[in-house]
């Protein structure tokens, strides 16, 4: 190649590199106008001392970080904020993606009538509405509900689970909610390991939990961190199954950070105030993502 065609490869290059971006414009512009453009105006608005009435809501003006400043000296931010942490370990980090991974497992060793039950009956909980299946637990966790009767069979002591253990009874429904994609995202990642490795690793005399733990788990990796991170997300921002089962109570028992902002916004109607709490939930999702990248971020193959 001569010298001359060398010099006009080397200009043609950045033309041709910035027609390949061409497809990915608008797919950039709708995410910075439904994404990017919320985050930063509600970024602006934890700034602002806005209501949701009287005067502060026509005119708000800029506080600065009055806002966070305030949250940092709330009790019941912290608690709150304790409250998620806990919600979101329990229910998505280990119950969704235990349980998940566990019938998965299950399911690709039964036979397929077992595993077609299995997986609807697990599905059915996934694909009901939010709202529907919220009162459907809030109907089995009831003091006179499905659980209590059925314990009363057995002669067990009824409990008000809703108003003496409410963040127990929130994670168990969460984990009912949402094992089903944890379930179909493992079930699919372990149907991609390669059948020999198994087997080769049985001829070295490899036991089956050394196979599930030193076989199948790397080779799943990816798909484990990146179940863990949506889980975790999705979880974080639990509204509606919290707020129809116990309302936040009793008190500020099970009050998460996502019904925390909605009480300060829109029934104390300090939505400058809710708006920082919110902003901090996305922050605490951006730290928990980070985490996830860099911790199980897998190797390049």
């Amino acid at each position: 190649m001569t010298t001359a065609a060398v010099a006009r490869l080397g200009r043609s290059s950045p033309s041709r590199a910035v027609f390949r971006l061409l497809p990915l414009v608008p797919a950039v512009l709708l995410l910075a106008a439904f994404m990017l453009g919320p985050i930063v105006y509600s970024l602006y608005g934890s700034l602002t001392d806005r209501a949701l009435t009287g005067p502060r809501a026509a005119n708000p003006q800029f506080v600065g970080l009055d806002n966070y400043v305030e949250l940092l000296g709330s009790a019941e931010f912290w608690n709150s904020l304790v409250l998620t942490v806990v919600f979101v370990l329990a229910s998505a980090v280990i119950g969704q993606n235990v349980l998940g991974m566990l019938l998965a497992v299950l399911m690709r060793s039964s036979a397929g009538p077992v595993r077609s039950l299995v997986s609807g009956i697990v599905v059915l909980a996934w694909v009901l509405p939010e709202i529907v299946a919220a009162f459907a637990l809030y109907a089995f966790f009831a003091k006179d509900g499905t659980l209590n009767s059925v314990l009363g069979w057995f002669g067990m002591e009824q409990t008000a689970w809703l108003y003496h253990l409410p963040m127990l009874a929130v994670i168990v429904a969460n984990i009912w909610r949402g094992t089903a994609f944890s379930m179909l995202v493992y079930n699919a990642a372990l149907a991609e390991v390669p059948p020999d490795l198994i087997e080769a690793a049985t001829i070295d005399g490899a036991n089956a939990w050394q196979r599930f733990t030193q076989v199948t788990l790397p080779v799943i990796r990816r798909s484990i961190s990146t179940n863990l991170l949506l889980t975790t997300l999705q979880t974080l921002g639990v509204f509606t199954l919290i707020w129809v089962m116990t309302g936040g109570g009793p008190g500020s028992a099970s009050a998460t950070l996502p019904v925390l902002a909605y009480q300060e916004a829109f029934k104390f109607a300090q939505v400058g105030y809710g708006t920082a709490i919110a902003t901090v939930t996305l922050l605490i999702g951006a730290v928990f993502s980070i985490i996830y990248i860099r911790v199980l971020k897998p190797e390049v193959d």
